[in-house]
C-alpha cells in the first residue's frame, strides 16, 4: 500500500477554502442551503464530521458538483488517517493475504 506522505486537503478545509471563502458564504449560510443544522456545518467545515452518502449529494446540490467529489475526498484522507496512525497501521501491517490455489 503506498500513500504520500503529505495529507489531502481535507472536507473542511475544501469547503470552506474553495467554496464558502469564494462565496462569501457563512457557515450559517451554508446550513441554511443544506437544510442541516449550523453545528452540523461547523463540524464539516473543522473536520468533526465524516462526509456520509447524503451529505455529499446535498453538498454535490448545494454547490453544482457531484457527490463522487466530496466522497473521494473523504475516502483519501481516511486512507490516509489509516495509514499515517500506528497503531491502525499496525494492525493493518499485521495482516496476511489469503494464499490461493
Amino acid at each position: 500500500m503506498i500513500t504520500t506522505k503529505q495529507q489531502p486537503v481535507s472536507v473542511g478545509e475544501m469547503i470552506v477554502t474553495e467554496f464558502l471563502e469564494p462565496l462569501g458564504l457563512s457557515q450559517d449560510g451554508l446550513a441554511k442551503a443544506m437544510m442541516v443544522s449550523r453545528k452540523t456545518v461547523n463540524e464539516l467545515c473543522n473536520n468533526k464530521r465524516t462526509i456520509t452518502v447524503d451529505t455529499a449529494l446535498i453538498l454535490a446540490k448545494v454547490f453544482g458538483n457531484t457527490a463522487d467529489f466530496w466522497l473521494n475526498l473523504q475516502k483519501r484522507n481516511d486512507i490516509w488517517n489509516a495509514m499515517h496512525s500506528p497503531k491502525r497501521r499496525a494492525r493493518i501491517d499485521r495482516v496476511q493475504p489469503i494464499q490461493r490455489t
